[in-house]
């Protein structure tokens, strides 16, 4: 059976018909269609400029005494020394894909430590006043650090430190200031515990300060966290409660240290004086020994001299010294008798005339006989 299909060619003989018309689009068609191109084309010039002030957000600049890091997406971008940048300008890729953070290596950084520091508003420590005292401390608000001698004392401390090893203190640890702080609240609380309360307040200072720079360097060598401690300030006080008792005590203390510097003083001045006179008495006795020692000397060589004129005649020697002493001896008598021995040593017979006329005194008008 023939069937015959439909089919589009023309049949032979017929002309073709012509296509439809084109219908003109209308002016305000036309006008909304270059609108869009328009805005088309300023929507990616605007695209373009945004993602170019992107890019260009991500540079940045390391100062001279700064190290930086680049955390890609949480992680750093180089390993060890190599994921430090120098000074100088650096590009990353700006947040959230890439964290610039940098690290200050030569400048001074400070936490500070108030665990044993009573409540105070900022206010108040601008002012430089205190709140009221009350009965006592409160919990949870008032710090305040045990004592050697079981009593209680209020300190604060600030501790300046540098960092030298960035990347142990960036990677080492999530917060490494607040490591530092609770390594400084260690140290008081320790330190405190090592020292009684005078000392903490008046009669060390200096010490207790000192040791809680110690336990400070060595927490933070036992962690190794990259720092190193240039400065360490503390504060002590004691607790408002009780702080006339302390002033009252004070104040003895410094009563006291002046009698003792008093006494002392006195003391150098009587042992000073004491030195000076036994020095004095020691030379004085010195010289004393030197001029006898001379002087027996000097005698010894004259009587070595006039030992061979002793020999000689001993009698005439005799006589010579005893008439040499009499003169000495006699000097101011105004009569002098002198009856020697006898050689037969019988006694002699001395006859003295007593109430005798006393001698005229001769005047200026008398001539002499």
């Amino acid at each position: 059976m023939n069937t015959t299909q439909p089919t589009n060619q023309p049949e032979r003989g017929k002309p073709v018909p012509a296509p439809p018309p084109v219908t003109p689009e209308d002016a305000s068609s036309q006008a909304l269609a270059e609108a869009l191109r328009s805005s088309f084309g300023l929507v990616k010039f605007v695209m373009l400029l945004l993602v170019a002030v992107f890019f260009a957000s991500g540079f940045f600049t390391v100062g001279p005494q700064e190290r930086a890091i680049i955390l890609r997406l949480g992680k750093p971008v180089g390993e060890g020394e190599k994921a430090l940048l120098g000074p100088g300008l650096h590009w990353s890729f700006p947040y959230p894909i890439d964290e610039v953070r940098k690290i200050p290596i030569t400048e001074i950084q400070t936490v500070r430590s108030t665990v044993g520091w009573y409540a105070v508003t900022p206010e108040q420590e601008l002012a430089g006043t205190e709140p009221a005292a009350g009965p006592g401390l409160t919990p949870g608000v008032d710090g305040y650090l045990l004592t050697a001698d079981q009593n209680i004392v209020h300190a604060r401390a600030v501790l300046y430190y540098r960092i030298t090893d960035p990347i142990r203190y960036v990677f080492g640890f999530a917060q490494p200031e607040s490591n530092i702080v609770h390594a400084l609240d260690n140290a008081l609380l320790y330190a405190a515990a090592q020292f009684n309360v005078d000392d903490i307040l008046v009669r060390d200072v200096a010490g207790f300060r000192e040791a809680v720079r110690r336990r400070v360097e060595e927490l933070l060598a036992r962690h190794d966290l990259g720092v190193v401690v240039e400065q360490c300030d503390v504060e002590s006080r004691a607790p408002r409660q009780v702080r006339d008792a302390f002033n009252r005590v004070l104040q003895a203390e410094v009563t006291r240290a002046k009698l003792l510097d008093e006494a002392r003083s006195y003391e150098n001045q009587v042992l000073s004086k004491a030195s000076a006179d036994a020095a004095a008495i020691v030379n004085a006795a010195h010289s004393e020994r030197t001029n006898l020692v001379a002087t027996i000397a000097a005698e010894a060589a004259r009587f070595e001299q006039l030992l061979p004129q002793y020999r000689l005649n001993p009698q005439l020697f005799e006589l010579q010294l005893l008439t040499e002493t009499l003169g000495r001896v006699l000097a101011n008598a105004q009569d002098k008798i002198f009856v020697p021995a006898r050689a037969d040593g019988k006694p002699r017979e001395l006859r003295l005339l007593l109430n005798r006329e006393p001698v005229k005194p001769k005047t200026a008008g008398s001539g002499q006989q």
